[in-house]
C-alpha cells in the first residue's frame, strides 16, 4: 500500500472522532461520560480480541496494561471531564498540542531531536483549532484545565511508549489495539459504576449511537489508528489529530444548524494546511557527507547504494523520526 493510502486510512481515526460530539448530544444519554467511554472501549476491545484470537504473553500483559491506561483508560475519562468543564472548545485547543507534546517526549524518551519543521507545524495547527473552536469566556476551570493537559499528556505518553516498546513479534496491530481497548475500559467500568451508578435505561436511539461509537468509531478507528503508527512517524500521525474537531465543526454546521464565522472558516484552513504540510516527506539532502564527488574525479559507480537496495530500514523523515503513536 502507498504512503497516500496509508495516510486517508490513518486519518479515518480522527476524522471519525470529530463525530462524536454529534452523536453524543443527539443520540446518548446526557451526563453520562464515564459510562459512555465505557461503552466506547470495552465492547470494542473484546470484539477485536475476538478477531485476533490473540493474548498477550509475559511482560505484554504489563506493557499491554501501561498502554492500555494511558491511550484509553486514562485519556477517556479525562478528555470528558475536560470537555464537561471547559468552555469554548479549550479541551479541544489543549488536545491540538499534542503533536508538540510527543515531539518533546521523543527527545526526552527517544533523544529523538524535533526539528524546526516540526515545532512550526504544530504551532500552527494548534493556532488553527483555538481559531475555530475557542470562544471568549470568563474564568478557566481549574480542574477544567488539569483534566485536559493531563488527557493530552496520557496519550501523548501512550504514543512514545507504543513507538518505543513496538509489537511483540507475529503479533499485528489489530491484537495490539484489542488489548489496550479492553485494559483500558476494564480499567473505566468499576470507576463509572462508581461515579455515576447503575447504567441508565437505554432506547433504541441511545443503542444505535453507543453501536456506532464502538464499532466505527473505537474498533475500526483505533485499529486503523494504531496500524499508521507502524507505517507514518509519531508525529506525522498526531497532525492528524486536528482534523478531530475541523470535522466537528463542520458536522455542526452541515448538521446541526450551527453558523461558520469567517476567523472560524480561515482557522480551519490554517489547521487543514498544517495538517496536509505535516505529512509531507522532508527532501533528502542531494549531497551526503563523504559521497560528495570531487572536481574533475570520475563519479562513483556502485560504491555507494541507497538503504533499499541495501535492505536496510534507515528513514529520512526527519518530522518524526519514527515515533509511533
Amino acid at each position: 500500500m502507498n504512503r497516500a493510502a496509508t495516510i486517508l486510512l490513518t486519518a479515518y481515526a480522527p476524522v471519525t472522532w470529530g463525530s462524536t460530539y454529534a452523536v453524543t448530544t443527539e443520540f446518548l444519554p446526557a451526563d453520562r461520560p464515564l459510562f459512555t467511554a465505557m461503552m466506547r472501549a470495552l465492547p470494542a476491545g473484546l470484539l477485536l480480541l475476538l478477531l485476533a484470537r490473540r493474548l498477550p504473553k509475559g511482560v505484554w500483559w504489563g506493557k499491554a496494561a501501561v498502554l492500555g491506561a494511558l491511550n484509553i483508560g486514562a485519556f477517556f475519562p479525562l478528555l470528558f471531564l475536560s470537555a464537561y468543564r471547559l468552555p469554548g472548545g479549550m479541551a479541544a485547543v489543549v488536545g491540538s498540542v499534542g503533536p508538540l507534546f510527543v515531539a518533546g517526549l521523543s527527545a526526552l524518551v527517544l533523544s529523538e531531536r524535533p526539528t524546526t519543521r516540526t515545532l512550526l507545524t504544530g504551532i500552527a495547527a494548534a493556532l488553527g483549532v483555538s481559531l475555530v473552536v475557542l470562544k471568549a469566556t470568563g474564568s478557566l476551570d481549574a480542574i477544567g484545565v488539569l483534566a485536559a493537559v493531563a488527557s493530552t499528556a496520557s496519550m501523548s505518553t501512550g504514543t512514545v511508549l507504543t513507538k518505543r516498546w513496538g509489537r511483540p513479534d507475529g503479533v499485528g496491530p489489530l491484537a495490539l489495539t484489542s488489548w489496550q481497548l479492553t485494559m483500558g475500559g476494564l480499567l473505566i467500568a468499576p470507576v463509572a459504576f462508581l461515579v455515576e451508578g447503575a447504567p441508565p435505561a437505554l432506547d433504541g436511539r441511545n443503542v444505535a449511537g453507543y453501536v456506532y461509537l464502538s464499532i466505527a468509531g473505537t474498533a475500526v478507528a483505533y485499529w486503523l489508528w494504531f496500524r499508521g503508527f507502524g507505517r507514518l512517524s509519531a508525529t506525522q500521525v498526531s497532525l492528524l489529530g486536528p482534523l478531530s474537531p475541523l470535522t466537528a465543526a463542520v458536522i455542526g454546521w452541515a448538521a446541526l444548524g450551527q453558523s461558520l464565522t469567517a476567523v472560524q472558516v480561515a482557522g480551519m484552513a490554517i489547521a487543514f494546511g498544517a495538517t496536509l504540510f505535516g505529512q509531507l516527506k522532508p527532501r533528502e539532502k542531494a549531497e551526503r557527507a563523504g559521497t560528495r564527488p570531487v572536481a574533475g574525479a570520475p563519479a562513483a559507480t556502485g560504491s555507494f547504494s541507497s538503504a533499499s537496495k541495501n535492505g536496510r530500514k534507515d528513514s529520512m523523515d526527519l518530522s518524526g523520526a519514527a515515533v509511533r503513536r
